[in-house]
């Protein structure tokens, strides 16, 4: 995972430690205790061999060490960023190898159809379905799989909603692999702000319909802030701003009671999951945001159309 000093519109506001020289004593003091972390300063993206002083590369032993982590810097005052977690790849003989977890599931037996389908559409191969021996209630069943680490990244969230907290997953290492490449992207995307502000009840009602919000009216966002959940792949800009314009003309009363869904509360663990590659998850002591890595929504189709070849004609 990559670490980075924040550089949002909000950076500096709500942290007490958020400089460079602070947060790289705070990554390195934390090896004295914990000898399964590793901690590297970041090559430099343009070649030149000399480390970037605002990133810092944090590898530990899955999303939960390194969850375990960033929330002790985040309650000890500290405020950065991060990037979506990465698997350790290797090359044995020119290919490239990644890892794979043994997976043991115990849920109820009517559960069973949508964690094979979710966990094969991740790569995962069934290696054993039985019955319990006699002690447990009836309709339970084990599961046992060969997944990639990669293929579980985001996983835990669908994986209770799919066996309505019923499910309990447990996992271990299992050995280097080859990768199986072809990877599926995430099924939904993101409902990004186009302003920054304040939410209002009458922009947050006009964007709910769009899929899933994160955030309820009077909260402080900018412009690239992750506001919601869409309920198709592509991102969305939004404004959430947007307040009601007055006039002397009488609104019905059906527009008036027009409900406002609950939003959902996004965590430090829930945020690490949803991110994709082109965002980041910015952490303070006092909140968890998720944003784009470009803010602006002309700077992304620009980084996009670089990514794809696409060369500018200044």
């Amino acid at each position: 995972m990559t670490f980075m000093v924040n550089n949002s519109p909000f950076a500096g506001k709500e942290g007490q430690f958020s400089t460079t020289r602070q947060i790289r004593q705070r990554l390195f003091k934390e090896l004295e205790t914990d000898v399964s972390l590793r901690v590297e300063d970041n090559p430099s993206p343009d070649g030149s061999g000399q480390a970037d002083k605002n990133i810092w590369i944090v590898s530990g032993r899955g999303e939960l060490h390194l969850a375990i982590l960033i929330e002790r810097m985040r309650r000890e005052g500290y405020e950065f960023q991060v990037s979506r977690p990465q698997v350790i790849t290797r090359e044995v003989n020119g290919q490239k190898m990644t890892p794979y977890e043994k997976v043991f599931i115990e849920a109820p037996e009517k559960y069973q159809g949508a964690v094979m389908e979710k966990i094969g559409s991740r790569k995962g191969e069934i290696k054993e379905i039985r019955r319990p021996a006699s002690g447990y209630p009836d309709g339970i069943i084990f599961l046992e799989f060969i997944v990639p680490t990669r293929g579980l990244f985001g996983y835990k969230n669908e994986f209770l909603t799919d066996t309505k907290g019923l499910g309990i997953m447990n996992t271990i290492f299992f050995q280097y692999m080859p990768d199986p490449n072809n990877w599926k992207e995430r099924d939904n995307g993101s409902l990004v702000s186009t302003e920054t502000g304040e939410t209002r009840l009458y922009g947050l009602k006009n964007v709910q319909h769009r899929g899933i919000l994160f955030f309820g009216p009077a909260v402080k966002i900018y412009e690239g802030q992750v506001v919601g959940q869409n309920s198709r792949p592509n991102d969305i800009r939004v404004n959430v701003c947007k307040e009601k314009q007055l006039s002397n003309m009488r609104a019905k009363g059906e527009k008036n009671r027009e409900h406002f869904n609950v939003p959902k509360t996004m965590g430090l663990e829930d945020a690490l999951e949803y991110i994709g590659d082109d965002e980041f998850v910015e952490i303070t002591p006092k909140n968890v945001r998720i944003r784009k890595i470009h803010l602006k929504e002309v700077d992304a189709k620009r980084a996009e159309r670089i990514a794809e070849g696409i060369k500018f004609d200044y």
